[in-house]
């Protein structure tokens, strides 16, 4: 990974890779972090599960939802993490990405954005680790 990382197609592909995904919400009318990087793109979950209280974790109620639409794994960077802002990161760094991925992607996004008024509850803490509950925590999903 680390020899990898310093090859410059590599890295341009990569970087065009995040560029054409950005496009594609841009599209669709995601909401996401701007300017996009090199090697993720952060959308934004309180914008996009707006209905979702903070307290039920937009994020991680957004990666979820990501990844039973399409199998698509994100990882959410919000309240169960940290304190603020509620994004679910999508990291594109492995060379055997296609752009035709990055059309699965957007296209599961737009299918969870298209229904996102429907989602209006979120996930509980069901048990978490003393230190780092990110890494551990159990969740349970509200109806």
């Amino acid at each position: 990974g680390l020899d990898e990382n310093t090859e410059f197609d590599m890295l341009q592909t990569r970087i065009k890779q995040v560029e054409y995904l950005a496009a594609k919400l841009d599209e669709y009318g995601i909401p996401y972090q701007r300017p996009v990087g090199g090697h993720a793109l952060f959308i934004d979950a309180d914008k996009v599960l707006d209905q979702v209280p903070k307290e039920e974790f937009p994020a991680q109620t957004l990666t979820i939802e990501l990844y039973r639409e399409a199998g698509v794994r994100g990882c959410e960077i919000g309240e169960n993490r940290f304190d603020g802002n509620d994004f679910l990161r999508l990291c594109i760094c492995r060379r055997t990405y296609t752009n035709n991925h990055m059309d699965v992607i957007a296209a599961a996004l737009k299918n969870v954005y298209d229904r996102r008024h429907e989602i209006k509850r979120g996930v509980k803490i069901k048990w978490e680790a003393e230190l780092m509950r990110h890494f551990t925590v159990k969740l349970e999903p509200l109806q």
